[in-house]
């Protein structure tokens, strides 16, 4: 009877042979993960040192190949090598790809890119992403994905047999609580843009526009995106229709090397959509529409060259308006969360999803409405139970209240 095969990633017996003086090799017939068994050896000064490096080689084994990734290829190597293929398929969008490079440049490459594949394992991986969470919760998620196709491609090459990224520990997100802007708290946000759009004088650089209130107000009047704001063009409002309306069909994105362009379409398929505007917004664009330059772009937000107005800058006015005024914790995200939150208060989670640009309502409830500290007040209802108690407890119904001793 034949003998049978030995387990793929195993060896059979381990045979010492003295080679000289203070020289020893120590052999081993190894099935690598393609089928084939193969002789491996190791040598050094003593029969058992030459045991131990034998050992230590094949468990690292590396299935002999002629790819370019194996298990001793570095981290930072399989990390460009990754870049380059989903660059080449042309299947993942410009922007995701650059946010991607990011995170293998700023994350990964200074912590892990001189391991070598063979070495990043499971335990160091998820010490790695619990480090990075600490300060920064979304980069770590973000170079979870990364890790896990850089070696879902050292698996497809044979380098590895299992990715060991799938193996670490889930990341969580600190639960922050939904805040949305009060009436008082949005008339100071409106003041301050006021004060800051004032002329100063003595001050150098040139005058703050009236852009960002109107910004702001659209915000407001829409709960769109920042991005989704500053890439309307004139061509999508209709200020003449019964019910005026706005539709958000694309956004600003910017590409290293390329800045700030207009992608015709949304971050999801229910993000494109149109919203009735309320009569405020209805009359600032009109009045807009009457009073700035025209532009290539036929923005409705254009930068004073021309070109697309882009989130950076807005964000940046913003900071400056809003400096000594105690509203630091107000960003253009929470107007979202403030139309999200009303709009739920006054009609349902469904409508505020629907106006966000939301698939569904569970994100919308999640992380942009408001929950309230009161509960419903059911105090009628309750109080069943108390009148039940009254009648049907005769001991209370007799006697008088109890004195504290």
């Amino acid at each position: 009877m034949a003998r049978p095969p030995l387990p793929i990633g195993t060896w059979g017996t381990i045979r010492t042979e003295k080679l000289g003086p203070n020289r020893y090799c120590a052999r081993a017939r190894y099935r690598d993960h393609d089928g084939r068994t193969r002789d491996v050896e190791a040598t050094d000064t003593t029969g058992p040192a030459a045991i131990r490096a034998l050992k230590i080689k094949l468990r690292d084994r590396v299935t002999p190949n002629d790819d370019e990734i194996t298990r001793d290829t570095h981290i930072s190597t399989l990390a460009a090598l990754w870049l380059d293929e989903i660059i080449t398929a042309e299947h993942v969008s410009p922007q995701t790809i650059s946010r991607y490079e990011i995170s293998v440049r700023v994350s990964i490459v200074p912590a892990l890119g001189n391991l070598r594949i063979r070495e990043a394992g499971a335990g160091r991986i998820d010490k790695f992403l619990r480090k990075v969470a600490e300060d920064r919760p979304s980069a770590a998620k973000s170079a979870k994905v990364v890790l896990g196709q850089m070696f879902a491609l050292a698996v497809r090459r044979g380098a590895l047999t299992t990715n060991p990224v799938r193996e670490t520990g889930r990341l969580r997100n600190p639960r922050r609580q939904v805040v949305a802007l009060e009436t008082e708290q949005l008339n100071e946000v409106r003041s301050a843009i006021r004060k800051w759009q004032q002329p100063t004088p003595g001050k150098s650089g040139p005058r703050p526009t009236g852009d960002l209130a109107d910004i702001f107000d659209l915000m407001l009047a829409t709960g769109a995106r920042i991005g989704e704001i500053l890439a309307l063009r004139w061509e999508d409002v209709d200020l003449a229709a019964e019910h005026p309306t706005l539709t958000i069909s694309g956004t600003l994105v910017y590409l290293k090397g390329k800045g700030f362009f207009r992608q015709e379409w949304t971050k999801s398929d229910a993000g494109h959509r149109a919203v009735v505007l309320p009569r405020f917004a209805v009359g600032m664009l009109m009045a807009r529409k009457i009073t700035v330059a025209d532009n290539p772009q036929d923005a409705i937000f254009a930068s004073r060259r021309g070109t697309w107005l882009s989130p950076q800058n807005v964000r940046r006015q913003w900071r400056q308006a809003r400096a000594e005024t105690g509203l630091e914790w107000v960003t253009p995200h929470t107007f979202r969360k403030t139309v999200a939150t009303l709009i739920d208060k006054e009609s349902d989670a469904d409508s505020a999803a629907a106006q966000l640009g939301h698939k569904t309502k569970e994100m919308t409830k999640k992380y942009y409405i408001v929950k309230p500290a009161l509960a419903p007040d059911s105090s009628g209802i309750l109080e069943q139970l108390g009148a039940k108690m009254a009648t049907t407890d005769p001991d209370r119904r007799d006697h008088g209240p109890t004195r504290a001793t």
